[in-house]
């Protein structure tokens, strides 16, 4: 059992990909599936009518709008490795559900537009990685296009991000097109021929040595003398590869490629695999728990409704952290204290999903559950301590929820309330606010069009917003005659959340920051749930 569970631990990857919006997440997605086997033609987001749908955007609405609103798990086998891929929103409208996707993921992929570098949402989730010292990998995807000089793009993200870049691959330019990457390890040059088909098959690809007399030739002698100078000087003033650093996440290894082409993707993953670290031990509230410990545990980081549409199921995506998880095993829920069967259990291809019997410690597992679960459970054979709770991050817009025929209510009850438990949006509750209605928060304004648009075809429920006027919320903590005192004020109010914890809403910063500081030593202010 122990050298079957150490053999399994050591061959599983289980990775986020981020980025800022339109950087190619999903593209480079789609090509690793296709590298990894699991697709034989790799879709597009920007798909042509005769090219098939990116598999990793499942719903319709990403499907009709061409965008990622809801993180997806792909689990594949690629070169002797257990590939757990957890693909996650671009747009920073659904920033907390790849938040909570991070904390399942053992190391991240940094994806990067070779003509903007660090973006702005790149960077928000590049400290999320900083604060859990999660190894990122970053790949300078679009080098299909004219870009920022290679050099310069390093020191911006070196100087932006406070991370040192080690170059595994360096592209290769000839006449200003992208035509291939040496790669530094194995000391060879990847020559790449653009094929006819878009990018949906893998790529044709020589290697050479830099000292193959043919390399000249299918490069050029200016193209060669170039990539000749340009290594030297990698090798004289560039980082130097430290493996601790990587897994302390102050050294990012760093890769170029075209996802759109397939160039340099296959010689990203495969490296990406040997590099990246397997499993690692996880705290919980009674110290790190080994993966390769005996004793099964888990935790619960996604809920998804309606996966399944025709069959309205509820699957909760349980990341195992160690022990074997055996299909049909009693464990325990160590928040609720309730034994919970670990029945039906899959594991996913997107929306595709194939039964199991056993799972290891880095799998994504989904178990079917009937609202028992809530994101953030522990889930354990013993009394082992809990994994740290997920966080939710407060909202900064608030609508009250309309529908025009109210023998649906009960209909809107049920899509919000298991929305919210799989964290679409966040239901509050204050009869002076709403009244009858319903009021949802959101962290960004595009979480209300994919509520009202599932509200719709998953629940069958036409609703409207009638959006509020305020824009920040806090979690308080203390007397509750000061909670009450300070929500009295001008432009603000007292709801409650779902676990019956009182936030106060505000309608401006400015608001926000003189209470906070006026109420310094009476009251906590949390932008995080407590």
């Amino acid at each position: 059992m122990s050298s079957k569970l150490e053999k399994e631990v050591r061959r599983r990857r289980t990775f986020a990909i981020i980025s800022h919006p339109d950087a190619g997440k999903t593209t480079l997605t789609e090509k690793l599936l296709l590298y990894g086997g699991a697709v034989h033609l790799a879709g597009s987001v920007k798909a042509r009518r005769a090219q098939r749908h990116a598999t990793s955007d499942w719903m319709q609405m990403e499907q009709e709008r061409g965008i990622s609103v809801t993180s997806s798990v792909l689990q594949f086998d690629y070169a002797g490795f257990k590939v757990n891929l957890l693909d996650t929103p671009g747009h920073q409208d659904f920033s907390e559900d790849t938040y909570r996707t991070l904390v399942a993921a053992d190391s991240a992929v940094m994806l990067l537009d070779n003509r903007r570098g660090v973006e702005e949402q790149t960077r928000k989730l590049f400290n999320v990685c900083k604060l859990r010292r999660t190894p990122v990998f970053t790949v300078v995807n679009k080098c299909d296009r004219p870009g920022e000089d290679p050099f310069q793009l390093l020191d911006d993200v070196e100087a932006d991000l406070g991370v040192e870049c080690y170059p595994v691959t360096w592209p290769v330019l000839s006449d200003g097109k992208f035509v291939g990457v040496y790669d530094r390890i194995d000391d060879r040059v990847l020559h790449f021929h653009r094929g006819e088909d878009h990018g949906q098959t893998r790529v044709e690809t020589e290697a050479r040595s830099l000292d193959d007399p043919e390399l000249e030739r299918s490069l050029g002698a200016d193209t060669l003398a170039q990539l000749r100078e340009e290594i030297e000087l990698l090798d004289a003033a560039g980082a130097e590869f430290d493996a601790d650093a990587v897994r302390a996440g102050t050294l990012s290894p760093t890769f170029f490629a075209s996802a759109l082409t397939n160039f340099g993707v296959e010689p990203f993953f495969r490296r990406f695999l040997d590099l990246a670290p397997s499993p690692v031990p996880r705290e919980t509230s009674e110290g790190a728990v080994d993966p390769e410990s005996k004793s099964f545990t888990g935790f619960v980081f996604k809920i998804q409704a309606n996966l399944d549409p025709k069959h309205r199921d509820r699957i909760a995506f349980l990341r195992v952290c160690s022990g074997r998880f055996e299909a049909g095993a009693d464990v325990m829920n160590l928040r609720s204290g309730k034994s919970v069967r670990l029945a039906q259990p899959q594991t996913f291809m997107a929306r595709d999903r194939q039964a199991v019997e056993e799972a290891w410690p880095g799998d994504v597992v989904g178990i079917h559950d009937r609202g028992s679960l809530r994101i953030g459970d522990t889930l354990a054979d013993g009394t082992q301590g809990e994994y740290k709770d997920i966080p939710r991050f407060s909202p900064e817009h608030f609508a009250r929820v309309r529908i025009g025929d109210p023998l649906r209510r009960k209909h809107l009850d049920t899509g919000l309330r298991q929305l919210s438990e799989e964290g679409a949006a966040q239901v509050f509750f204050a009869e002076s606010i709403a009244g009858p209605a319903p009021m949802v928060g959101a962290v960004g304004p595009l979480q209300f069009d994919v509520l009202l648009h599932r509200l719709e075809h998953e629940y069958g429920v036409t609703a409207t917003l009638e959006r509020l006027p305020y824009t920040q919320a806090r979690w308080v903590v203390g007397p509750q005659k000061d909670i009450d005192r300070v929500a009295a004020g001008y432009d603000r109010a007292q709801v409650t959340d779902s676990r019956d914890r009182p936030l106060i809403l505000f309608q401006s910063e400015w608001s926000l920051q003189r209470t906070v500081e006026n109420e310094r030593g009476t009251l906590e202010f949390h932008s995080v749930a407590p």
